[in-house]
Order: C-alpha cells, then sequence, then structure tokens
C-alpha cells in the first residue's frame, strides 16, 4: 500500500478543533500542521500544545500554505461555507463539521466547487464510528434484516446544551445540528430507498421560555421511496444537570427477517461524585452524577483521545495518507441530510407535509 506524508491546517482553535488538532499532530502521515483561528491567542496556544509548525489568525494564510494538502474546517456551523470554498478552489482535502453549511444555497455552492476542484470533501458525522452503529451497518449489508420497512430513533439532550448552541447560532437547531446524526444513519443504512415526502411536529415551553425561538419536542415521519416509514424525534428539554454528558438515544430497525436495536442512552457506566464531573461541551458546567460513555465526540484517557471522533479522524488521515477506502459522510450525501432536517422544519413550521425528490 503506497503511504505518502501530507500537511494540514485545523480551521478553528475550539472544542472539536482541538480534538482534531491533537489527532492529527499524532498521526504518522502528518508532517506538517498549521492552526487557524480569528483569536491569534487561541491559534497560538493550541499550536503550543500540539507542537504545530505555523499558528495563523487568517484562515487563508493557514489553507493556501504549499506545506498544506488537507483542511479541517472546525468553525462554527455558519461559518463553515467560506473555508471549505478556499480549501476546494485550490484542489485541497477537506473535512468539515456537520452539517455541512445551514442553508442549501451554501451547500450548492460547496457541491458545485468540489465538483470543479481537484479537491475531495467528506462532513463530520462521527455517530459511523461508533462501534455499535457500524456493526449495524455491517448486519445491513450482510442482509440479515432482510427488506427494511421501518425505523424509529429519537434523541434526548439537556436543556443547557441547546442553550449553548443557540448561543453559539441560533440556526444551529437541535433538528439540523442534532437529528442530522439519524437522518444521515438513515442514508447510510438504505442509500437506495430515499425520503420522498416529510411530516412533522413540534410543541415549545420551556426552551422558548428561555427566550429562545426553538421547540422543546419535535417529532417527525418520513416516508422513503417504496413506502417504508421513518418516525424521528429529537428534545432537548432534559433538565440542565441530567447525567448525560451528551446524546441520549436510540435507533430500532424493523426489516422482514429480522430487527436490530441500538440502545444508546448510556445507562450503562453511571459516576456519582461530590468534587464535579465537568460537560465537554458546556464551559463552566459541572454535574455531580454522570452517564460516563454518553460524551458523544469519546473521551480522554491515558494522554489520548478516544471515541468515534478519533476513529473517524484516523480513519480520514488513513484515507488520504494511504488511500484506503473510508466510510466518512460525503458531500452530497450531506447535502441530502440538510435538506431532509430542513424540510422537517417547514413541516413543523407551515403544518403541512414536505414533498422532497424521490
Amino acid at each position: 500500500m503506497e503511504r505518502r506524508q501530507i500537511g494540514v491546517a485545523v480551521i478553528g482553535a475550539g472544542r472539536i478543533g482541538a480534538l482534531r488538532a491533537h489527532l492529527a499532530a499524532a498521526h504518522p502521515g502528518v508532517r506538517f500542521l498549521a492552526i487557524a483561528d480569528a483569536e491569534s491567542q487561541r491559534a497560538r496556544a493550541l499550536a503550543d500544545k500540539v507542537h504545530a509548525q505555523l499558528a495563523c489568525e487568517t484562515n487563508m494564510e493557514a489553507i493556501a500554505h504549499p506545506e498544506v494538502d488537507a483542511v479541517i474546517v472546525s468553525t462554527s456551523e455558519h461559518e463553515h461555507t467560506a473555508p471549505v470554498l478556499q480549501a476546494l478552489e485550490r484542489g485541497k482535502a477537506v473535512l468539515v463539521e456537520k452539517p455541512i453549511a445551514l442553508e442549501l444555497e451554501d451547500a450548492g455552492r460547496i457541491l458545485a466547487a468540489l465538483e470543479s476542484s481537484r479537491g475531495n470533501l467528506r462532513v463530520g458525522y462521527s455517530r459511523r464510528f461508533k462501534r455499535r452503529y457500524l456493526t449495524a451497518k455491517e448486519q445491513i449489508r450482510r442482509g440479515r434484516l432482510g427488506r427494511i420497512v421501518g425505523i424509529s430513533a429519537r434523541l434526548y439532550n439537556t436543556r443547557a446544551q441547546v442553550c449553548q448552541m443557540l448561543d453559539r447560532n441560533p440556526g444551529a437547531t437541535p433538528v439540523v445540528d442534532s437529528l442530522t446524526y439519524y437522518v444521515d444513519l438513515l442514508g447510510w443504512y438504505v442509500p437506495d430507498n430515499p425520503v420522498v415526502e416529510v411530516s412533522a411536529w413540534g410543541q415549545s415551553g420551556a426552551i422558548r421560555d428561555r427566550g429562545y425561538d426553538c421547540d422543546d419536542v419535535t417529532w417527525a415521519i418520513l416516508k422513503l421511496a417504496d413506502g417504508a416509514i421513518v418516525n424521528l424525534g429529537v428534545s432537548f428539554v432534559l433538565p440542565d444537570r441530567y447525567p448525560s454528558l451528551g446524546y441520549s438515544g436510540r435507533f430500532e430497525i424493523l426489516g422482514t427477517a429480522g430487527t436490530l436495536i441500538i440502545d444508546d442512552d448510556h445507562l450503562d457506566q453511571l459516576m456519582y461524585t461530590e468534587q464535579g464531573i465537568p460537560h465537554i461541551y458546556i464551559p463552566n458546567h459541572t454535574v455531580n452524577m454522570a452517564f460516563l460513555g454518553s460524551s458523544a465526540p469519546g473521551d480522554w484517557a491515558e494522554g489520548d483521545f478516544w471515541g468515534p471522533l478519533a476513529n473517524e479522524t484516523r480513519s480520514w488521515l488513513d484515507h488520504l495518507v494511504t488511500g484506503r477506502p473510508c466510510a466518512l459522510t460525503t458531500a452530497e450525501e450531506a447535502r441530502n441530510n440538510l435538506a431532509i432536517t430542513l424540510a422537517i422544519e417547514h413541516a413543523v413550521a407551515s403544518g403541512k407535509p414536505v414533498r422532497l425528490a424521490g
């Protein structure tokens, strides 16, 4: 297997960008690492921590650097488009956090740039790299469930986390920013059976009382091209200090030859401490009791980061360095995920079903 050395630029030195930078710095195929952030002090601090060769306060300086072959875009959701386009225009490989964009117009611009460039693009839906979802994909691929006739999935989180998300970006709603993980899994599990119609309902209350334009609960019914039915639900109305450090989920797949149930509520590892447990997503927020497996990206242990985001990052870097195939979401899949989540929100707002191209 042919191997090469690459240079990587990480755009955004926040929580996820820092994790990606740590993983890139430790990868044997990465010979050059650049960090860019609008806050130059934060870029320099992260660069020093991971021993990067370059720290920049402008994205373009890092993206256009001649030593950089690949770009990781870990900015806030509404800031994805510009650095992705800049990297693709220079023929560089891109890994961008989910969702690909917040508007279909921006997603379309990215797909057009990808088509005309020498680059390639993948989108960070790290759920694909969690063992339970990977093994589910393998069982479906082997035909052990038969024809899939129904899927039911739901995702819960806390009010504290949705407020953090919406403070960062009002467009990063639980549907577009979080339920998108399950929409992505749907497309990955049944890639030849597209969503053709969406109906959805929402209920507001506690979150809106805090001043945010966001429903407490959203439930959607999706009809697939062959008539299969999918039920998706999301709620970020759990109490602020509920023990989950991230998502609590469940995914059920019904087939003509079998069924598969993924319990992702994290009740299997519970810890209580009077010293407080820091929340990975919410600054200065601690809980006394926590489901330790509930951090969606993964966890630090023994001086390294482990979990879905680590697996995903290493898989992408392996793909670039060795040419090995990888399961990361493609740009077209990510654009489709965005179209479905926006259709769910439109169906809630209009009270009417939304038709999608099958």
